[in-house]
């Protein structure tokens, strides 16, 4: 009997694999303590890995962190301090309260952080990982630095800037703004020539991109020229390059067609999305479909949702296809999970007793 990963391994290569594998982010597994996890692998839920495979040497700046309690909940303020002036964030549990940026002036700070920085190549969490997963699914590539492994476009958008500031500063060509992205693309780039020194063959940028929050033209002008760069290193080393894009993408759906990508990592349907399966598989024939469930389907009637399920596998074909949970856990996961599971395996019975 095939495990997780070689099934998993099987639909990326493109070979037929009759019921997608349905599997969760590892985030969610270190982080969700209250979820039997193990009973769930039990089961037949598969595991998506992912390991950093670079580390950095940073010159021009230090990280001082306090932890204290706010409201009940952990509050955690960092400083960034360089020679230059320093900036500053803070979390109250897992969510971001305020962004390093927030003036022109804060971009040179950062502009003068991100100069020197040296990257090395690091394969041992990799290694480590995919020691640890045996049959249970497979390990993918992850290029973090200071960032949350984005390019540097979505990296100021969502971790350093946030929206609101980031839509005017770049609709305003704000210069401090483009400076630093300079500097970023470079870094960015030479994370991923020594990310291709390392075994992983799958490498994801975790690019949480929705068209309606950055705008067609700027991905044109901004995000592709940078991913053609990307690509050009990552397909001369035999490398595979996955999009974390979750979100809205029908207007830009020929811009990606045109990219040599890989595959869409946590593709959801309407209404978090705004493409069916049909819709992208017949805008990306070629391309692997890391299927978000959509949330709300995890509260349909049992007949319904093997309904949803039947018709995405059908409509994304025997090959380059997946389940996954990949944007947030279902609160009665110990119901809706195990049926998920059982409705696969019913529809696989049924495609085997046709043969």
């Amino acid at each position: 009997m095939e495990t997780i990963r070689q099934r998993l391994n099987n639909a990326l290569a493109g070979r037929p694999v009759e019921v997608p594998v349905y599997a969760v982010y590892d985030w969610f597994v270190n982080n969700r303590p209250t979820v039997d996890w193990e009973y769930l692998f039990s089961l037949g839920l598969g595991r998506i890995n992912h390991a950093n495979l670079v580390r950095h040497e940073h010159p021009n700046f230090e990280t001082v962190e306090i932890t204290s309690k706010q409201d009940g909940k952990t509050r955690r303020d960092i400083r960034l301090v360089t020679d230059r002036g320093e900036l500053h964030e803070w979390y109250l549990g897992e969510w971001r309260q305020e962004h390093f940026i927030k003036t022109p002036e804060d971009y040179l700070v950062m502009k003068r952080a991100m100069e020197g920085v040296r990257v090395y190549a690091d394969a041992e969490p990799f290694l480590a990982s995919e020691a640890s997963l045996g049959g249970l699914g497979i390990t993918i590539g992850q290029v973090q630095g200071l960032g949350s492994g984005r390019t540097p476009l979505m990296v100021l958008q969502i971790d350093w800037v946030g929206l609101e500031q980031f839509s005017m500063d770049l609709a305003y060509g704000t210069p401090e703004l483009f400076e630093l992205i300079e500097v970023m693309n470079e870094i960015k780039l030479e994370e991923i020539r020594q990310a291709v020194k390392t075994p992983a063959t799958q490498i994801k940028l975790w690019e949480n991109l929705s068209i309606d929050t950055l705008g067609h033209v700027h991905f044109r002008r901004h995000q592709a020229p940078l991913y053609r760069q990307i690509l050009d290193i990552l397909c001369g080393a035999g490398k595979k390059l996955q999009v974390h894009y979750d979100g809205r993408l029908k207007v830009i759906s020929e811009d990606i067609a045109a990219l040599p990508i890989d595959g869409i990592d946590s593709f959801t349907e309407p209404p978090e999305g705004d493409l069916s399966t049909f819709e992208a598989r017949k805008a990306w024939p070629d391309k692997f479909l890391w299927q978000n469930i959509n949330l709300n389907w995890y509260s349909l009637p049992e007949k319904e949702l093997a309904a949803n399920l039947k018709r995405v596998i059908r409509d994304a074909g025997k090959s380059r296809h997946c389940l996954m949970i990949s944007e947030d856990i279902p609160p009665d996961w110990h119901k809706t999970i195990p049926i998920v599971l059982k409705i696969l395996k019913e529809i696989n019975g049924v495609l085997l007793k046709h043969e």
